[in-house]
């Protein structure tokens, strides 16, 4: 039975390699947002306000490949063995791993905010939705402040 739980720590494995094809995804998918991106520039020589959104979905999609890739490896490091990498990319504990997760979901609300308040139309959904991602970023930021940290 000892054996069994000891090697069951390689289950997660499983979450490493799903979240390392998510990051590849991920990361093909911001390329192919870059694409678009440098192909609007030239087609509209920078001048189209669109181009601004294009960039800030560009910044997005990196933001959002490279938490799936810290996930990934913080998970492995967490469970399976320790890694040979920058200390940002890891996470020594659970709660290390919350708190970066936190932190990137903040960043790419703000993201997402951006986008809206350069392409807005309607002032008061403006408003909620502002209202909604400060809410949601101070409760993570409380989070990550107050929490656990063991």
């Amino acid at each position: 039975m000892k054996f069994i739980l000891e090697k069951s720590k390689y289950l997660a494995l499983i979450g490493v390699f799903s979240l390392l094809v998510a990051a590849v995804a991920a990361f093909a998918g911001g390329l192919l947002q870059s694409v678009k991106t440098i192909m609007l520039v030239f087609t509209s020589m920078g001048i189209d306000s669109a181009v601004t959104v294009e960039f800030i979905k560009t910044v997005d999609s990196f933001l959002i490949a490279t938490a799936v890739l810290i996930f990934a490896v913080s998970l492995y490091e967490l469970f399976v063995d320790k890694l040979d990498l920058p200390e940002w990319m890891l996470a020594h504990n659970l709660y290390e791993l919350k708190t970066k997760l936190s932190s990137m979901i903040v960043l790419v609300m703000g993201v997402k905010f951006l986008e809206k308040l350069i392409s807005f139309k309607n002032a008061v959904e403006l408003l909620q939705i502002s209202a909604a991602i400060a809410l949601m970023s101070a409760v993570l930021i409380a989070f990550g402040y107050f929490g656990k940290k063991d």
